[in-house]
């Protein structure tokens, strides 16, 4: 009679086991598509709500909005993917319009303006990668540092005024559009498909993501791990530059003020996209769905007429829920 009493025993862990192993597996299926499924589940659910969130005009109005943070996702995806992050890229973003702004002011037309505001950025990008490569400061405190330097930089430059600019080139980088997709948009999924070639399709993309993973093992490797961050820093700039453009195109003016909420939009859009925090897993559509996402709720609730104190909670929330779900990712 205890025979099969013990045998029962011996086989209720391996069921139990093999509970567990499907649970996990269901969670990293939403840690790995929290962006895509989120999209999907808000845009039926305010278009139930709202019927305007789904016409055409509304649609074309959320991509330009996303085409800013989506670039500085791309941006941050590279940075987290070497394990960093960058808690500068919003004040590089308002350096490079003020460097766009004040350059107009002088007389230089929209293209060199449009040089300058992407080598002002690129140069905050290089000073982030060569204090955490060469000095080896840590990213949280030196990105924190130049944060503060671009921040100071803008405001003394401007006095804390706006530059507002009237350009051709600006209204029609603001008004062009190829059906329901702005010009901003565009430019902005052409950054993504760019990098997503870089990424996952040449070598600098393959050490990007090494580095991320071990540097140790990248260095017996052969790889210059230094090299590839001060590069991925650069890039991340110089990428904020381009985004500050845009910003600068849709809100008529260069403004001196930082804006915190692209700083923490951009790592939420890559923690909803299901970049590893940690480094070492690179995504660049995940990232950008993600930026989608977020854009699409702060939309929607706008449209609900949700105030927009509540905006950042809402956000907030999601970002946290995606957060706690990357614990179950794929190693």
């Amino acid at each position: 009679m205890n025979l099969p009493l013990a045998t029962q025993t011996i086989e209720a862990p391996p069921t139990g086991l093999r509970g567990i192993a499907k649970d996990a597996r269901s969670l990293s299926f939403w840690a790995e598509n929290a962006a895509p499924v989120g999209l999907v589940l808000l845009t039926i659910v305010f278009a139930i709500l709202s019927p305007t969130f789904l016409t055409l005009g509304n649609i074309q109005a959320m991509l330009i909005a996303a085409a800013v943070l989506v670039i500085l996702a791309v941006a941050q995806s590279y940075v987290i993917t070497t394990g960093g992050i960058d808690l500068s890229i919003s004040a590089t973003m308002t350096l490079g319009a003020v460097g766009f702004g004040l350059s107009w002011q002088a007389g230089l037309g929209f293209w060199p303006s449009a040089l300058i505001a992407i080598l002002s950025s690129g140069l905050v990008g290089l000073a982030n990668g060569l204090l955490i490569a060469k000095g080896k400061v840590t990213d949280f405190i030196a990105t924190l540092g130049t944060l503060s330097v671009a921040t100071g930089l803008a405001l003394i430059l401007t006095t804390g005024k706006p530059i507002a600019i009237t350009s051709t080139e600006l209204l029609r980088l603001t008004t062009g559009t190829v059906w329901i997709f702005g010009f901003p948009f565009l430019i902005a999924a052409a950054i993504a498909v760019i990098f997503w070639f870089v990424m996952f399709r040449t070598r600098f993309g393959l050490h990007v993501q090494a580095v991320g993973g071990s540097e140790e093992a990248s260095v017996a490797n052969g790889i210059k791990a230094q090299r590839v961050r001060i590069a991925v820093y650069l890039i991340a700039g110089m990428l904020a530059g381009l985004a500050s453009i845009l910003l600068v195109a849709r809100v008529g003016a260069a403004e001196p003020a930082i804006n915190t909420s692209y700083l923490l939009n951009s790592i939420a859009a890559v923690v909803l996209g299901g970049v590893a925090l940690t480094g070492g897993r690179g995504k660049i559509v995940g990232p950008v769905l993600g930026a989608l996402l977020l854009t699409a709720l702060t939309n929607g609730l706008t449209l609900l007429g949700v105030s927009q104190f509540y905006q950042p909670l809402a956000v907030g929330l999601v970002v946290v829920l995606a957060a706690l779900l990357t614990r179950f990712q794929k190693k």
